[in-house]
This record gives structure tokens, sequence and C-alpha cells, in this order.
């Protein structure tokens, strides 16, 4: 039985300036029920966009969320595959989209607080914001994936340390779109060789997205997890990651958390060396067989909040789940979103 949303549901394009000027969107999604909860903000990933939270699956986590009763806002930040393409940093994703983007959710709802879930990169942008003080006005955070302390497999800090400093003396991206055949001689060599190393599956921009994005075969998900509908969708998906976030993930993984590329604007040099300047409540997931980013990212980043804070947070370890199929796979209604839903009930 396909388990669809029980309302019809609008969007509404809200175009916005993030704190520095540049230009981002969100998405608002309403039913014509509306909603009966305060809001919540979706954070996608590197290389994705807002649309990543609505894959062709049965029901996707938006659905879940309206029929919950929430008034969904998907934010598009700068390094969302619908925008510009642009050089950014995690830092000015933390400093400038997140308190822009909860700050216009808060003014156009009329609310005093938000809720947020987030993924990836985007969860670990709002977990800097959040732990710097600067949106004090979220009191709950969905992160999936990894937050404040990136863990990587070994092959793919490897890729970080020694191929990254010889590909962006001309790339100024790795775009996941390679798969197109591209004019030059870099991307082909790579395209070629990435080919030839995943011979898990067909899907180009799969294996693109692991090599770009993890290390595994695949990285990012759990093939048994994906229809085919949703593992033909990625293919239109992923787009550019800058050179820029490669270099202050290397910076992090050095520090052994993440780090940004200079201090400034509320951002602390270490954002671990002291308490949390949030009283959100985090609720940190993971999967098992997470390739992108180790589970024992979460389990660090989970160590710290508690270390400042007893008893307020919580851990998800999801078995049989990856990274991004915590949300793009055709059972994650039945095995995820209800524990998302709990999380931020609770």
């Amino acid at each position: 039985m396909r388990a669809t949303a029980r309302f019809r549901h609008h969007d509404e394009v809200h175009f916005i300036d993030a704190g520095d000027g540049v230009a981002i969107t969100l998405i608002r999604v309403r039913t014509d029920a509306g909603p009966t909860k305060g809001p919540v903000l979706l954070l996608h990933g590197v290389a994705m966009r807002a649309e990543s939270f609505r894959p062709p699956v049965a029901r996707t986590l938006v659905d879940a969320l309206l029929d919950d009763g929430w008034d969904v806002w998907m934010l598009n930040w700068r390094g969302s595959t619908d925008l510009d393409p642009r050089p950014w940093t995690l830092d000015d994703v933390a400093l400038h989209d997140v308190p822009s983007a909860v700050r216009y959710v808060l003014a156009q709802t009329g609310a005093s607080s938000l809720r947020a879930v987030a993924h990836c990169q985007g969860s670990t942008a709002l977990s800097m914001a959040a732990v710097s003080g600067l949106v004090p006005e979220v009191d709950v955070i969905v992160s999936n994936g990894v937050s404040l302390h990136p863990v990587m497999p070994t092959f793919a800090r490897v890729k970080l340390h020694t191929l990254r400093p010889l590909v962006q003396r001309t790339q100024s991206y790795v775009d996941v779109p390679w798969r197109d055949g591209p004019e030059g001689a870099l991307p082909r060599v790579t395209r070629n060789a990435v080919r030839m190393w995943h011979a898990e599956c067909g899907n180009a921009s799969c294996n693109m997205a692991s090599f770009a994005l993890g290390s595994g075969h695949p990285a990012l998900w759990r093939h048994a997890n994906l229809d085919a509908a949703t593992h033909d969708w990625v293919a239109t998906e992923f787009g550019r990651v800058p050179m820029s976030f490669y270099a202050q993930l290397a910076a992090s993984d050095r520090a052994g958390q993440v780090v940004p590329i200079r201090a400034k604007g509320g951002l602390p040099v270490r954002f671990t060396a002291t308490a949390p300047r949030t009283q959100a409540r985090f609720a940190l997931f993971t999967g098992a067989e997470n390739r992108a980013f180790l589970p024992e990212s979460q389990r660090k980043t989970h160590a710290y909040l508690e270390r400042h804070q007893p008893g307020r947070h919580s851990l998800t370890v999801l078995r049989g789940y990856g990274h991004a199929d915590v949300f793009l796979g055709a059972r994650a209604h039945i095995d995820v979103y209800p524990r998302v839903l709990a999380e931020l009930n609770a």
C-alpha cells in the first residue's frame, strides 16, 4: 500500500538574502488543513538541495511532518544545487545562511522558536551556529550523519589529504555531474577511474558521489535501501562540491573536530572547547553503516554535549542504514521517520 500524505501540498518559494547578501531560498510546504504545530526547518546536505527531502518514495519526511501538523520550511542554503554555484565554507553557512533563515521563518510565522531537521553538512553548519550562540531560537535539532566531529573512513581521509591538493591546482570544484562527459583531462581521467573502481552499479552519479563524498561501494547509502526510482533520481540530484569546503574538512580532520577557516563573527577557534551556548536539545542520528562519516562522528558529538548537559541529548544509531538513505530509503517512513517525529514532539 502506498503511504502518501493525507493532505494536498502547496509550495511557497521565499527569496531571502543571507547575512552577507548572498541570495538563498526557503520553500514553505503547506496543506489545505494548515499546520497545528510550530515551524520546522529542513537543511539539506552538501551538493544537494531542499528537494532532497522529497525523493520519489512512497512517503517522504515532508509527508510525515505535514501529517503530524508541522509547518514545514525547507532551506536552500548557498551550497544548494538549485542556486548558482559559488565557493563556500561552513563558516559562511553557519554565520550567514542559518541565522537569516531562522529569523525569517520566525518573522513569517510569528513563532518565538522553531525546530530543525538537518542532514550532513547542513547538520554541521547548524550545529556550528547553535553551539556558538547564533541561533538561540532553535530549541530542538535533529542532526543526521555528522555534527561537530567528522570521522571519516581511512580511504576517504587519504583522498582528502593526498588527492585534494592535486585537484585544487586546476579545479575549483569536484563535480558529481562529471558523469556527463566534460572536456578537460583531469575530469575525464577521474570519471574513468571512478567507473573502474565502482563497479557495484551502473549509475554514474552514484559512483561519483561515492568518490566525492565518502569511501564505500557505495558510500552514501546501502543499495538495498533504495528502490529503483530513487536510485535513478539521485542521478540528477547531486552537483558541485567546492574545494573551499574540502580544505575546511581537511583542517577539521586534522583538528579532530570541525574548525572554522578563520575565527570571525562569533565563531570560536574550537567549537567544543567550551560548553555549548545553546539550550537546544540535540537528537543525533546516524546509520550504523555510514561510509561518508563513521558513526563515531555522532558518538563524539554526543559525548561533548552530554559532558556539559548530561541527560539532555540523544543518539540513535540505525541498523542497516548508511548516510543519505536515512532520508531516501524506501522503508525510512517505517524505520526512521517515527523516531524523528518522536524527537520533535518530545
